[in-house]
């Protein structure tokens, strides 16, 4: 097995913690190490030579920075943000040049995952089903609450059982669902988070590429054919910005036979840390604990999230249920509840102060 870990995004539900120069996959936000080293480290069965790391030119220094052990060659660097399709796409034609019968799993370097033990288990079932079966197979979790900032997944009867483990048929995608529907969601073991994590034969996804998306296979075929060439940095430049910027599950995932998909569905501890009450949840042993980093002094404060990077000491009182982070460029200070809106707050400073962003 192969894994490309994606590592180019630069969320801003996070901000200012989150920034487009150091987004949240680079940042020690539940533990000493970043989320991305995180990932890396739950790839630990794999040998270095077989972990490929997809970014864009912004943070190739900080992957080599936080990732010396990963070779350089390994980096796959995009040229412009095309979205998870042609993200994908161009691992899969990069890793496939060398390793065309290879299984490839996609790994997201911004995601927490507290059972990595289980993870690894469901990522080796994948490989089984994708190497007897050739189907394409996607690892989920439960909804457990109702979220409407996530894609779900219907899934279909019990197709099977392999190490404990039911594979499910696969029905559809629902694309963040409002919060009544979610809500019905979370009632029925039906649906699941999409989490995103693929796993498949590389030859199995790029023909569904030649079928659902082929402006974009041949434009990948073309790179692919490039590599190792002395052309290969400048085909990969001009082609790859010309790619549609579409995400895997519209371009892919939405329009293949629903009888070539497996679902393996797992509890794995999972969360995409999408917002500051989701990183409270994840870190808090109670709803009364305060989360803080840096110098802080809190008084009568509850439930909150005091994040400091700067010199000067934060200091609150009677807060409940805040979250405040200081860093050299900003402060934000706001609600627990509120700041899962927070992309309300960014549109508007992308017109009023898009530097600080």
């Amino acid at each position: 097995m192969k894994a490309v870990i994606l590592a180019g995004g630069s969320g801003t539900r996070l901000w200012p913690l989150s920034t487009k120069s150091l987004p949240k996959q680079f940042q020690t936000l539940i533990s000493d190490k970043t989320l991305f080293q995180e990932a890396l480290e739950r790839l630990h069965f794999l040998s270095k030579k077989d972990i490929f790391v997809a970014t864009n030119q912004t943070y190739a220094d900080i992957i080599k920075k936080q990732a010396p052990e990963i070779p350089e060659e390994n980096i796959i660097i995009e040229p412009a943000l095309r979205d998870t399709a042609s993200c994908i796409g161009l691992a899969c034609a990069i890793i496939g040049k060398k390793y065309p019968d290879e299984v490839l799993s996609v790994i997201y370097a911004d995601h927490l995952i507290r059972d990595p033990k289980e993870f690894i288990k469901k990522l080796k079932i994948a490989e089984k089903l994708a190497l007897s079966d050739h189907t394409l197979n996607i690892i989920l979790v439960k909804a457990s609450s109702p979220n409407p900032h996530l894609g779900y997944v219907k899934r279909g009867k019990t197709l099977k059982e392999i190490d404990n483990t039911e594979i499910f048929q696969f029905e559809k995608f629902i694309e963040k669902p409002n919060k009544k529907i979610a809500e019905t969601f979370v009632q029925s073991y039906k649906y699941l988070w999409n989490t995103g994590y693929f796993v498949w034969r590389i030859q199995d996804i790029l023909k569904e590429y030649k079928k659902h998306l082929p402006d974009t296979w041949k434009k990948l075929h073309l790179i692919q054919n490039a590599i190792n060439t002395p052309k290969e940095k400048e085909t990969l430049e001009n082609i790859y910005p010309t790619l549609e910027k579409i995400s895997i599950d519209y371009a892919i995932m939405e329009k293949v036979d629903p009888a070539r998909v497996r679902i393996i569905a797992a509890d794995i501890g999972w969360s995409d840390i999408g917002n500051y009450e989701a990183l409270f949840n994840e870190i808090a042993e109670n709803d009364k604990e305060n989360i803080t980093k840096g110098k802080s002094v809190n008084l009568l404060t509850e439930g909150s999230i005091i994040y400091n990077f700067d010199k000067k000491t934060v200091t609150t009182l009677g807060l409940k249920d805040m979250i405040v982070i200081n860093t050299k460029d900003s402060i934000f200070i706001s609600t627990k509840s509120e700041s899962k809106n927070i992309k309300k707050l960014i549109q508007e400073l992308k017109k009023t102060h898009p530097e600080i962003l």
